[in-house]
């Protein structure tokens, strides 16, 4: 289980507000160097990036709101800000602060600020919102909260982006006659452009190994890493459920999540719940911690609370895989679900390099200071998803099939 989740007190981490460092990074370009190292991204290309253009030259506040398929994704978006002059802030989870003390300075230099995802972080949700009241930066939210390796598809999106922007529109309305907050989607697309046959086998035949399996090159690339899924699933099915499960894959990955979670719904939230997993991870999350940050545990207690914390952690990689993610078999799709299986396994992916991104900047959405509360779902956290999975569904046509 990688450390998204720990014990420390939480402490807010306002953002580095001065330019000099900021300027240093763009001006010798140190995340490109960082982003070929440590993702493989070598190359990038900006699309409609005069939308953005526009918004900055109106003096407008400006969110800007990307999906999230890899970590580098902050980064990436480092690019957008140097080609068109401007620094950026980015609200960032306040475990990666905690990583080691480079890290958080880094962070923090480039605009980084931590929010709790296991608590309401009001002090990051009012910095948050007087940075787009006072129109001080562009801000970075991504509204699906977590990384999904899938770069095709977006994860449920979460309600608090909505409040931040929303609540910045009434009050720079206040503060600036004509003042506005509009919000960009943009789409994040990386192509690989390298061998896939060559950077897979080496990763597809370390976990056929894993599994006492003889390397299963008879086997096409997309052949071996379907065969390679249905091994994990069965492995955790008959962890979890004491054997193997039957019926139709997308039954399953959802049977399993619920093995996992519900039960615990069920004690720490008195019912058990469905539907989307990262809004149910936090609601968990939110439970569980506060005793174990204020040290009011037995040994025993914090040794089940750490198994739940691992159970809650397994729930969402099982929903990271959409279970016809691969019908449609592209090169990139076929890398991710790779990237993912190895990620899984051992809390870290290779880099496999001869990577190029396309960040497309979509439409601004002007927010409106109120909201319609006739309306069943948020009408702004419904365009931003239909804006968002329309882009990528776009950018998906350019990877190319597998063959």
């Amino acid at each position: 289980m990688q450390k998204i989740v720990n014990e420390k007190p939480y402490e807010f981490i306002p953002p580095h507000r001065g330019t000099w460092w900021p300027n240093f990074i763009q001006r010798f370009n140190l995340y490109g160097r960082w982003l070929k190292k440590s993702e493989g991204v070598v190359s990038y290309e900006l699309r409609n990036d005069e939308r953005l253009k526009a918004s900055l030259a109106a003096g407008y506040g400006i969110m800007l709101a990307p999906n999230h398929c890899r970590p580098g994704d902050p980064l990436v978006l480092g690019w957008l800000a140097r080609d068109l002059g401007f620094h950026v802030y980015a609200m960032a989870s306040w475990h990666l602060f905690t990583q080691d003390r480079f890290t958080a300075w880094a962070i923090r230099t480039m605009g980084g600020f931590s929010v709790y995802r296991e608590g309401v972080d009001r002090q990051a949700i009012n910095t948050a919102i007087e940075i787009l009241e006072h129109a001080e930066r562009p801000l970075i939210l991504f509204p699906e909260g977590a990384v999904s390796r899938t770069n095709d598809r977006l994860h449920a999106l979460l309600d608090g982006v909505a409040f931040i922007a929303r609540t910045a529109a009434k009050r720079r309305a206040k503060l600036l006659e004509g003042g506005k907050v509009v919000v960009h989607p943009i789409g994040i697309k990386y192509l690989f452009r390298g061998d896939l046959e060559r950077v897979v086998d080496e990763v597809l035949t370390d976990i056929e190994h894993r599994f006492s399996w003889h390397p299963q090159r008879h086997l096409s690339v997309y052949d071996r890493i379907v065969k390679v899924g249905r091994g994990l699933l069965c492995l955790k099915e008959i962890e979890h459920f004491g054997q193997e499960q039957s019926g139709r894959f997308a039954d399953r990955l959802t049977g399993l999540v619920d093995r996992l979670l519900q039960p615990l719904e069920q004690e720490w939230l008195n019912r058990a719940q469905t539907g989307p997993v990262v809004p149910r991870v936090k609601a968990l999350r939110m439970k569980l911690l506060p005793d174990m940050v204020n040290g009011d545990l037995t040994p025993a207690e914090r040794q089940r609370r750490w198994k739940q914390l691992a159970d809650i952690y397994l729930a969402q990689q099982v929903s990271c895989y959409p279970s016809d993610y691969l019908q449609r078999p592209t090169v990139d799709r076929l890398l991710e679900t790779l990237e993912r299986y190895e990620e899984d396994l051992t809390d870290r992916s290779r880099v496999h390099g001869d990577r190029h991104a396309i960040i497309q900047v979509g439409e601004a959405i002007e927010v409106s200071p109120n909201r319609d509360r006739h309306a069943e779902v948020d009408p702004l956290m419904a365009r931003i998803e239909r804006d968002l999975q329309s882009m990528l569904d776009e950018l998906a046509n350019e990877s190319p099939l597998y063959e």
